[in-house]
């Protein structure tokens, strides 16, 4: 009786991924740059896809230097034409669709009575209707490639550990529950759908608006481990849940973070 072979490697060899939010400003890694460039080092094609046409053509110049193929897209993703013509051009350029990483979100820091409304309708829009509306397009792609696909959504230890991010942590668990329904309604086509819930990581998006160096180091050292994360750590993890590694996981949520959820400090609202 022959033995069922286990994957022997991450290789995405001949598959395509489209990565949203793959941007970073100041040339940094964020998490979905990191993705994108993971992922094309696991032999995927990549769609790099951002608001900013600039900052997708930087991370598809930094796969492209290192022998990778990608392609860069300006959209967004929180407009449902930009999402189908994103993916419709995925399938014109590269013939199928594997993968879809959504990484695109913004945060809030208010409570429930003092958020404007305004400001609770944008974060969801842009942290879960854009999953809904990627994935809408997305998945027929998948189907008609033939192979199945994979999914991975972006959510954050925010939605498992609510601390004073009210909107925002609404948002990502939205992200955990629509992902986990897409892992139900999509098992039969082939798709596996997976979130990651990221701790702190130090990217962009957190340097830019400016941090200290205590609160830096307060971030550092509310993980047991007494290590920082980056974009880097969320893009592995990306890669593995994409690839033949994580055949057997889907509508599970991959918490990256350091072990921070495991035993976190209390909240410091002026870090």
């Amino acid at each position: 009786m022959a033995m069922d072979r286990e994957p022997d490697d991450q290789q995405l060899d001949g598959k395509v991924a489209i990565v949203s939010g793959a941007g970073a400003i100041k040339g940094g890694i964020g998490n979905g740059r990191a993705a994108a460039i993971l992922l094309a080092r696991a032999g995927a094609k990549i769609m790099a896809v951002d608001r900013d046409l600039e900052l997708a053509a930087e991370t598809a110049r930094l796969i492209e230097a290192e022998g990778g193929e990608a392609l860069a897209h300006a959209a967004d993703v929180t407009e449902e034409a930009e999402c189908e013509a994103m993916v419709a051009l995925a399938m014109q350029t590269f013939g199928r669709v594997d993968v879809l990483d959504n990484n695109v979100g913004i945060g809030s820091s208010r409570n429930v009575v003092l958020e404007e409304v305004e400001t609770w309708e944008r974060v969801m829009k842009v942290n879960v209707q854009t999953m809904f509306l990627t994935a809408k397009y997305a998945v027929p792609a998948m189907i008609d490639s033939g192979d199945g696909g994979a999914i991975v959504n972006v959510s954050s230890i925010s939605a498992l550990r609510p601390r004073g991010l009210t909107a925002y942590s609404a948002s990502k668990g939205a992200v955990i529950s629509l992902t986990r329904a897409m892992a139900m309604d999509h098992a039969a086509d082939g798709i596996r759908a997976n979130c990651i819930a990221p701790g702190p990581v130090y990217t962009p998006m957190v340097y830019s608006r400016g941090m200290s160096d205590k609160a830096r180091e307060q971030r550092r050292s509310a993980s047991p481990l007494g290590i920082e994360g980056t974009g880097w750590d969320i893009g592995n993890a990306v890669v593995f849940l994409s690839s033949a590694r994580a055949r057997y996981i889907t509508g599970q949520t991959l918490v990256v973070d350091g072990g921070i959820t495991v035993a976190a400090p209390a909240r410091d609202p002026n870090a």
